[in-house]
């Protein structure tokens, strides 16, 4: 359930190793970090396929050898290494700009954007969209889907904790880590999750509005593909609409959740935008009849 936020922050590094700045001549951690960084600047270039070790070692400036002793495993070991460093340099930026917001609103929006803008200024990730999108693709159906979005709701969850329980906080992460992967997958003609308005926007008119009309610690209705009403005016915003659309695929809705009754809960959770009549909601589908 929704509460009054606590006064101290989430730890913005919790759970998420740092990736320390290159400075100096590179031994240890950092020497493995030169290597990462090498190896990003080959595949924006080549890509993973015509990338090889003496790619890298060149661009670095060491020998071949030198990567090897690295990166025992050869290519696959690097690549491995590549995207779990790159994953860790994300949540931490993430870390930093959500936990120093004060409002749920705030932390939604600056997540959000702070997300789609790194995601989509990544080379390296935009060269193998356009060129090995079989790679992409590959990390973002099926169990490897599964395991990148519970590992991203797990991150943002304690960030969302102040306003609500732990299991709802997770839940609502989920939830908006798949509007984001959904937009990035596909982007918008007319939202633009990289600004702040466009992100804004929906946020205050969907998403918030969404985390009161969803029941968290409820099952979902078996058999509804749409994944609930305000996964559906997400869908909407997203197709240019102001009504409920049909929503499926990455905007699935967070597992255990489904549309409140009328006259369920109205909470404040610390925001004006989520105190609006009812018929508010009726329009953009929030609530059951």
């Amino acid at each position: 359930m929704l509460v009054d936020p606590a006064p101290v922050r989430p730890e913005a590094s919790a759970g998420v190793p740092r990736v320390q700045p290159l400075a100096g001549a590179p031994s240890g951690s950092s020497r493995r970090t030169a290597l990462v960084d090498a190896a990003l600047v080959c595949i924006a270039r080549h890509g993973t396929v015509k990338t090889t070790v003496d790619d890298v070692a060149r661009q670095a400036g060491v020998s071949r050898a030198t990567v090897y002793r690295v990166f025992p495993g050869g290519k696959e070991e690097l690549l491995t290494a590549v995207a779990d460093t790159e994953r860790a340099r994300l949540f931490s930026a993430l870390g930093a700009r959500m936990g120093a917001a004060d409002e749920l609103s705030d932390v939604l929006v600056v997540g959000i954007v702070e997300a789609t803008s790194r995601i989509r200024g990544h080379a390296a990730l935009a060269y193998l969209v356009e060129h090995e999108p079989d790679v992409v693709l590959g990390q973002l159906c099926f169990d490897d889907a599964e395991r990148l979005l519970s590992m991203a709701a797990t991150f943002v969850a304690p960030f969302l904790g102040r306003w609500m329980d732990a299991d709802e906080a997770v839940r609502v992460a989920e939830w908006v880590a798949r509007i984001v992967l959904s937009y990035t997958i596909t982007p918008s003609a007319t939202v633009d999750l990289a600004r702040e308005t466009d992100a804004r926007r929906l946020v205050e008119t969907f998403v918030l509005p969404g985390i009161q009309a969803l029941d968290v610690a409820e099952p979902a209705t078996p058999g509804d593909p749409s994944g609930g009403p305000a996964v559906a005016a997400v869908a909407a915003v997203h197709a240019g609409t102001d009504g409920p659309a049909s929503a499926g695929g990455a905007f699935g809705a967070p597992a255990g959740t489904r549309a409140r009754t009328e006259g369920a809960h109205q909470r404040d959770i610390g925001t004006r935008q989520l105190r609006r009549p009812r018929s508010f909601h009726r329009e953009r589908g929030l609530h059951h009849g």
